[in-house]
Parts: structure tokens; C-alpha cells; sequence
């Protein structure tokens, strides 16, 4: 299908939206890009971008903005908490697409993904409260009286999808029983664990089902970190005391204690972590979900960011291969779905304390699973 002028609305300016509207401008769709917030501020800590989405933005010709700011990592290491290592596994789709894994804050990858869109094509301050979906088209309105008609809309718009609840699943993000405390510090706090490798490692308590990962960003000279505990709260932003801090690495290795018992709290980002169940159906004729509103997943397997840029490129090609927009959203879903039904079903499931010689569950064997 010819996408030169095709109008495209995009709703959300975070991974997926960003990646999407890269995608789809290469290849001459008519992109804007409208965010809620009012400027950029993309919180939190570090996370992993896999072989499989650095070679998307070489395809993208923006690989050289990604690895600007972030470093290539080779693998992952699974450790108890008192640093034994249990297993250590390269990357497994790195001699597939001829790169690597790379480590990088969230702030700076959006940032990176927003700079390489042209100038205007990203519009703050536009809260979605209408979709009307016209069949061939829809009519999107904004808190701010604009309203805009489209050939697409793109329902980019995160966990708490308002594209999703008008169109497609009013069930409410589902609770899983854990908080995460993230935080970024420098790396001298923890003097010798990455002295040799800038790999992932992961800190498994099975009996308690605490997780400590720990990821590097060595370009910052800094470590993130993701304090993952069971809790009953499902508060969506909880409040973290310095008693929960300390209690939730007790028994850890005495430098991780360290940090909990030193670090600002106000540096501390904590939230309860949340999934969607699976949504049936992704798209109408005119409208379509993506990443986070259209599969939600638990952060335990890292592909909550990396889903979202392969939806991004998954989208883009099935449109410029369909006869229609209709048609190409219809091979987008059939070729995606699949793909992050599963991984929502392994992040899900979190850790097997019984089997932890597998560092990525459900990655190996398949080729459509490498390539997600």
C-alpha cells in the first residue's frame, strides 16, 4: 500500500508512539504525535534494548543516536543474594542481527527516539477525551478543544489506554502482588561487581521471591537497580519507607544492603507492578493499539520497551505490504499477538526457583520468539 499522505494520529509519545511515528514517516505516512504531558519527562531507571530493536533502528538509520547513550552489554547473570553465580548466558539473538544488547536510561531513550523526529511532528499538552471511529477514518478530540481526523489512529497511550477502553477492553489493569523500588546511582557504590563484565545480573531470593536487578550504564558511570518484593498494596504509586527499603535487601550482599540503608528516598521511584490481561482484539478499521495499551506485561523478562519497538516495525511493514489500511492491521495483529501473548504469559509466571538455568524463557528454538 502506498503510505505517502496517509494522515496518521498517534496517541502517546512514549516508546511505542515515538518508534511508530519513525517507522511510518520513513516510509511517507503524514505523522503527528500527541502527548498529554505538557514536555518530555520520562522517569524511572535503566532498561535493556535487545539485538532484535538495536537492528530495528539501524534500519531506522538512528542506531548511531541509540548508541550514543547507552553501552553494549553481552549477557546476563543469574546470582543468589549473596553473589553465587547460578548461570551466565550470552544474548541469544545477538549472531542473528549482528549486534548486541544495549543498556540505557529511560529518560534518554525517549529523549533519543524524540530527537530524531522531524520538527512539530510531536505535539504536547493534548489529553484524549473522543475517538469516533468512522470506518475508513476517525475523528480524535483533546482536552484542549483541537480535534483531528484521520486515515489511522494509533493507541500508544500506555498501561492505562483510553484507546483501549473506548474501543477494545474496559477491564482494568490487572495487580501482581509486587512492588518495585527503582533507582539510578553511581556505580562506586557498589566497588567490584561490575569490574569484569557490563552484564545484566539478577539476584534471586526463591524462598521470599525477592529479585534485585542490577543493570549497568557504565556511559553514566552509573548502576540502575530494581528492588522487586511481594506486597499487598496495589497502590499505584506507593509511598517506600526506609524500614521497607533496608527489610527488602536483608540477606543481600552487604554492598546492596549499603545502598538501601544510604540512598535518598526521594531518589527512590516506587510503583506496584501491574500486566493487562490479554486483549482479543487490537484494531477496527481505522484504529489500532500498540505496546503498552495493547499487552501490558510484567518487567521480570524486560520486553515491555523492546515489544513496543517491534510492534512499531511489525506495523509499519504490514501496512506498506497490505492492499489497505484495514488489511494491514488485521497482518500486523496476526503476526504480533502471538508473539507478546507469550511473553506476557512467561513475565507473568515471574522466576522458577527450581529451574533457574535459563536466563530467557521461551526465547530459544523458535525463530519468531528470537525475533521478538
Amino acid at each position: 500500500m502506498e503510505l505517502n499522505g496517509l494522515r496518521v494520529a498517534i496517541i502517546g509519545a512514549g516508546y511505542a508512539g515515538a518508534s511508530t511515528a519513525k517507522a511510518l514517516s520513513l516510509l511517507g505516512a503524514d505523522v503527528t504525535v500527541y502527548e498529554q504531558a505538557t514536555q518530555a519527562g520520562e522517569v524511572g531507571a535503566g532498561i535493556g534494548l535487545r539485538p532484535s530493536s538495536m537492528a530495528a533502528f539501524r534500519e531506522w538509520g538512528i542506531d548511531g543516536a541509540i548508541e550514543a547513550v547507552s553501552s553494549a552489554s553481552h549477557g546476563l547473570r543469574i546470582i543468589t543474594p549473596q553473589g553465587q553465580l547460578i548461570h551466565a548466558e550470552e544474548w541469544p539473538e545477538k549472531d542473528v542481527f549482528g549486534t548486541t544488547t544495549h543498556f540505557i536510561h529511560r529518560r534518554d531513550f525517549i529523549d533519543a527516539l524524540l530527537g530524531v523526529l522531524p520538527e512539530g511532528m510531536v505535539r504536547f499538552g493534548h489529553r484524549l477525551v473522543d475517538i469516533v471511529d468512522h470506518g475508513t477514518t476517525a475523528t480524535v478530540t483533546f482536552e484542549n478543544g483541537t480535534s483531528v481526523e484521520a486515515d489511522l489512529v494509533i493507541g500508544a497511550d500506555g498501561i492505562s489506554s483510553r484507546v483501549r477502553r473506548a474501543f477494545f477492553s474496559d477491564k482494568a489493569p490487572v495487580f501482581a502482588g509486587e512492588h518495585a523500588y527503582r533507582a539510578v546511582f553511581d556505580i562506586d557504590l557498589v566497588p567490584g561487581v561490575f569490574e569484569d563484565d557490563n552484564d545484566f545480573h539478577i539476584y534471586f531470593d526463591a524462598p521470599t521471591n525477592r529479585h534485585l536487578y542490577l543493570l549497568p550504564l557504565k556511559h553514566r558511570g552509573q548502576v540502575s537497580f530494581d528492588i522487586t518484593v511481594p506486597s499487598d498494596d496495589a497502590t499505584w504509586s506507593p509511598e517506600v519507607t526506609r524500614e521497607q527499603l533496608v527489610a527488602s535487601m536483608d540477606g543481600f550482599d552487604e554492598r546492596f544492603q549499603e545502598v538501601t540503608r544510604t540512598i535518598a528516598l526521594d531518589a527512590i521511584n516506587c510503583r506496584s507492578a501491574h500486566d493487562i490481561d490479554s486483549v482479543d482484539r487490537w484494531h477496527t478499521d481505522s484504529v489500532v493499539l500498540i505496546g503498552d495499551a495493547a499487552h501490558a506485561m510484567l518487567h521480570h523478562q524486560g520486553q515491555g520497551a523492546n515489544s513496543a519497538v517491534l510492534d512499531a516495525k511489525g506495523l509499519a511493514e504490514a501496512l506498506r505490504d497490505a492492499d489497505s489500511v484495514a488489511a494491514g492491521l488485521a497482518a500486523f495483529q496476526a503476526a504480533r499477538k502471538p508473539i507478546t501473548d507469550e511473553y506476557q504469559r512467561i513475565s507473568r509466571g515471574g522466576w522458577d526457583g527450581d529451574n533457574l538455568e535459563d536466563g530467557f524463557p521461551g526465547q530459544h528454538g523458535d525463530s519468531a520468539k528470537v525475533e521478538a
